[in-house]
């Protein structure tokens, strides 16, 4: 196997793909936006022109930035292995301020959350001017008030360093492509698909298989209860001419609810509370959505998921309940459901699927890997717990979920244990992570023969991401588990719509690109006003 040969890549640390070697040639000099799928190779571009530009500026520093904490750490360690250059920074916010500042003497590599950065250029802590290059890792969340943008900005308003920004997939709406490229400074687009002719002759594919399951009866009882108390908001947001006779998707009371609060946010400002009518629509909009949170833990996650959510609601209205949450659990049918609940024991048909798929596989192939993938961390144990019932010896699960939760019970999994927790993946111990998004973005997890979706989801980002985690190696097979006549079966049916539109819309951006630079996206505020707002607002991340 050909490896890569540079002065400033250690000997055999990358193999040589051409594809990624006419990516990073164009990237070394021109501002771009690289997107390649999970699994081909982001970081190994990143490390070639990083190299290139250690190469041609010797006494300024690279800046790397990532997400989180551990993709910090992993990132780290790739440089540390692979480039020829003083021992990698990792700057967090575990890093005290004084402290960065010491570390921070080019030339270097620094690996950094952009948090940490964010807040350095707002205290005039740090000069964007001693960087030569600035990489922005899992770049499509260079949006709304996300500190990538101010970072961006405060380059393409300074020094205006060369910028290398790397995502497995920018989004499905072009909007959100113009807001990124006008947030980095972008010049150029690289953007390649499994189908690709240069990328084909890596990657192995996958098989796509919806697995449908019935609704139980108890379960679809419960359904018709919970859409009952949905309506009684909904028609009093109707009321309020908030919305149409035809609305009450969750999108749209997303937007009443963003209408919503910068509504009442300018009657703070104007040192008001806001009148009868703007609280009784808050109220009415909360109340709507935790119906709505209801009924999908009941038809797509289970009777477990549902029991716990009203345990933890009971426990929150044993406080200092908020209207919405006393108006919640005081409506007739939601108190039905609850009584409903206390007699209720029966299992979601996904965790017998989940728990057949899965054990079919390893059981077919011992040396197999899986990860099954949930939004809850709840759906999460209870697998954890039926693979160690079920399939004992065959499916030896862990569950792998990020490091901090809203119970104060739950901890989570520190960036030590997930590292740990991976390294037995690799090893085989574990042959299955059940995961919550945490294991979607950045990690370096190895590749697995089947991917299990216990629900699909809206986001084509992260749909592309956890489909990501099979196929290199070999064939892999996706599995999606959907509970038939739920919301569930939308999603689903239109997951190939909304990946096809993404496509055509990235085809749209490359043409654009070439044909001289992305159209700009709308008006936005000054550099300083932009700094100014993320340090008073944001935390770094987990």
């Amino acid at each position: 196997m050909p490896t890569v040969e540079h002065p400033r890549i250690a000997p055999g640390a990358l193999e040589e793909r051409a594809y990624q070697a006419e990516i990073a040639r164009i990237a070394a000099d021109r501002n771009t936006l690289v997107v390649l799928p999970t699994g081909l190779g982001k970081t190994a571009i990143g490390l070639r022109v990083a190299a290139e530009w250690l190469r041609r500026t010797p006494t300024r520093s690279i800046l790397w930035l990532a997400p989180t904490r551990p993709l910090v750490l992993q990132t780290a360690e790739a440089v540390r292995r692979t480039l020829l250059a003083p021992p990698p920074i990792g700057l967090t916010g575990a890093v005290a301020p004084e402290r960065r500042r010491a570390l921070l003497a080019p030339p270097q590599v620094v690996v950094a959350t952009p948090q940490v950065i964010a807040h350095d250029l707002a205290a005039g802590n740090i000069d964007l001017a001693a960087f030569s290059l600035l990489v922005f890792d899992e770049a499509h969340r260079a949006t709304g008030d996300y500190p990538y943008v101010a970072i961006g900005r405060s380059n393409a308003a300074g020094p205006r360093r060369r910028v290398l920004a790397m995502t497995a997939s920018p989004g499905d709406r072009i909007e959100r492509i113009r807001e990124l490229w006008a947030n980095l400074g972008l010049e150029h687009f690289e953007y390649r698909t499994d189908r690709s002719p240069d990328v084909r002759p890596y990657i192995h594919g996958f098989d796509l298989e919806p697995v449908v399951v019935k609704v139980p009866v108890e379960v679809q009882r419960l359904g018709i209860l919970l859409r009952t108390a949905i309506a009684r908001p909904v028609n009093r947001l109707r009321e309020l001419g908030l919305l149409d006779r035809e609305e009450g998707s969750r999108r749209a009371l997303l937007e009443v609810g963003e209408k919503l609060r910068r509504a009442s946010a300018a009657a703070r400002s104007r040192g008001e509370r806001g009148d009868a009518r703007l609280w009784s629509a808050v109220t009415a909009q909360a109340v709507a959505m935790k119906g709505l949170h209801a009924l999908e833990l009941a038809e797509t996650q289970g009777v477990g998921a549902l029991r716990e959510f009203f345990r933890r609601q009971a426990e929150l209205a044993s406080g200092r309940p908020s209207p919405s949450l006393r108006a919640f659990l005081n409506d007739p049918d939601v108190q039905a459901v609850r009584q409903t609940l206390e007699a209720l024991e029966l299992e979601h048909p996904k965790i017998e699927a989940a728990v057949r798929v899965v054990r079919e596989t390893l059981e077919r192939t011992p040396t197999a890997r899986a990860i099954v993938f949930s939004q809850y961390r709840d759906t999460v144990d209870r697998l954890v717990e039926e693979f160690g019932r079920q399939a004992p010896g065959v499916v030896r699960a862990a569950r792998f979920v990020g490091q901090t939760s809203r119970s104060s019970h739950d901890p989570g999994l520190s960036q030590k244990e997930q590292a740990a927790l991976l390294d037995r993946f690799r090893s085989g111990e574990i042959n299955c992570l059940v995961a919550t998004s945490v294991a979607e973005e950045g990690l370096d997890i190895p590749s697995t023969d089947l991917v299990v979706f216990y629900e699909p989801i809206p986001d084509v980002v992260r749909t592309i991401q956890r489909r990501g985690r099979t196929g290199r190696a070999r064939t892999g097979r996706v599995v999606v588990l959907v509970a038939e006549n739920t919301r569930d079966s939308g999603l689903q049916r239109g997951a190939s719509a909304r990946e096809r539109r993404m496509h055509a819309m990235l085809e749209a951006v490359a043409a654009e690109a070439r044909q001289g630079g992305v159209r700009p996206a709308p008006p936005r505020p000054p550099v300083q006003t932009v700094l100014t707002e993320f340090a008073a607002g944001s935390t770094d991340p987990p």
